[in-house]
């Protein structure tokens, strides 16, 4: 690393001991926000797995609610997994024909999946707002606490939310500012 690259990474990284991140604009941190809370909700699942196994093997009872806990917070989980894997283009793809296209015709073919994913996610948001309503009126409740449950489906459809937002978002990005993407595979994988 030459110097003046060290000179600019002390720029960017260090004011009094302390990593400091570029600007970023309203968009970036909401962004990094629904990633946080995807990856808080990764840690609950995982936690009330955990401590259900161990109150099972060491003490021979559970959580009460447990399985309808697990149940509802894997929804909230995928909701908002869909949420962070959307903006990103991390998700799964198939890239059999935008890797043997043109730079122009990758555009289009991005800009017309996110399209499509923006318009499956907006009406999946639509139907899941149903049923957290439904969920409402007809007062359903978990089995052993009798807690309500439709502020689970909420979180989840909040999630859901978030995703279209974050679609947007992307999609705002692929027509009009394409540099401002952080995609995984937007050039690099071409490259590969």
């Amino acid at each position: 690393m030459g110097p003046a690259r060290r000179k600019a990474r002390r720029a960017d990284f260090r004011r009094g001991g302390r990593f400091l991140p570029q600007k970023q604009n309203f968009a970036d941190r909401f962004i990094n926000t629904i990633e946080w809370l995807a990856a808080i909700f990764v840690g609950i699942v995982a936690l009330n797995i955990f401590v259900n196994v161990l109150l099972r093997k060491f003490f021979s009872t559970s959580i009460p609610d447990y399985y309808d806990f697990g149940r509802m917070l894997l929804g909230i989980l995928i909701f908002w997994g869909i949420a962070a894997t959307s903006y990103r283009g991390g998700h799964i793809t198939v890239d059999l024909v935008w890797t043997a296209v043109g730079k122009r015709a990758k555009r289009a073919i991005d800009v017309f999946a996110t399209l499509v994913l923006l318009f499956v996610v907006i009406v999946q948001t639509a139907m899941l707002f149903d049923k957290v309503k439904l969920t409402y009126v007809d007062h359903v409740l978990t089995y052993d606490l009798n807690l309500p449950t439709w502020p689970f489906y909420a979180v989840a459809w909040i999630g859901d939310v978030c995703a279209v937002v974050l679609i947007a978002i992307r999609t705002w990005r692929l027509v009009f500012k394409p540099e401002a993407l952080h995609d995984e595979h937007f050039e690099k994988k071409a490259v590969e």
